[in-house]
């Protein structure tokens, strides 16, 4: 595998690596539409890795639209190259950014934003005291139109200098509604950032008392390997009516 140029990208995880020297040889056309990819053992092979390794490369790929796979093998993407509904592609579970993959759903609502965060998270994101940053808020309804989960994300001075596909959302272009940032914990690693996640879960006063519904708090702050918070997220869910459930997997 070709050398990357900068050492942030030389610290991206095998995977990711492998993928980018896919994603480019299918953008230069050296694989062409349609054509089959060689097989996971010639992959693993060329690039000095496991088959694991090559599998989620290839994945990251089929989740990008790139490459397609069904019994025949895996090929890109192209005329006549639609993966069979009997086909379908092994699933890998992977960190999900809140509502990234339903956010076009008809019971969910997403958007992004400019706002100062609160004050006392401020620091935290190496932002100056009424500093606006990017903010996204998600919202699940049930059928009724009551909010079944309420999530807010505020994003550091470090996540928006270090992360292209963040950086595009300046202020004040392209934030539109429905936003789709599922791949953001992608975005992190392919900008060589290896991220840790800490979680905070707790019910608040009151709740599921008489009068009361059953609620519960999560926070969550997910920081680079220099301890820098890359993005601090408040959920909060109506834990009668839904379920919160995370799942990661490195």
């Amino acid at each position: 595998m070709a050398e990357p140029d900068s050492g942030a990208a030389a610290e991206a995880p095998l995977y990711l690596r492998v993928a980018a020297a896919l994603r480019e040889d299918l953008a230069q056309r050296r694989i062409s539409p349609g054509s089959r990819l060689p097989s996971e053992r010639s992959l693993s092979q060329r690039y000095h890795v496991n088959r694991q390794t090559v599998r989620s490369a290839l994945q990251l790929l089929r989740e990008e639209g790139l490459v397609v796979t069904d019994r025949r093998g895996t090929f890109a993407a192209g005329p006549g190259t639609e993966a069979r509904a009997e086909d379908p592609a092994p699933r890998v579970h992977r960190p999900a950014f809140p509502g990234g993959p339903r956010a076009a759903g008809t019971l969910v609502r997403a958007s992004l934003a400019w706002e100062p965060p609160p004050v006392p998270l401020a620091p935290r994101l190496l932002l100056a005291p009424g500093e606006p940053t990017l903010v996204h808020r998600h919202v699940v309804l049930d059928p009724r139109g009551s909010a079944l989960q309420r999530a807010v994300s505020w994003f550091s001075r470090p996540a928006l200098a270090e992360i292209p596909q963040l950086a595009r959302y300046r202020r004040g272009r392209d934030c539109r509604q429905q936003p789709d940032l599922r791949l953001l914990y992608h975005w992190m690693h392919q900008a060589g950032l290896r991220i840790v996640h800490r979680e905070s879960v707790g019910v608040p006063a009151g709740s599921g008392t008489t009068g009361g519904a059953a609620r519960l708090l999560v926070h969550r702050v997910v920081s680079d390997q220099h301890g820098h918070a890359l993005e601090i997220t408040d959920i909060d869910v109506a834990a009668r009516s839904a379920a919160w459930t995370y799942e990661f997997s490195a």
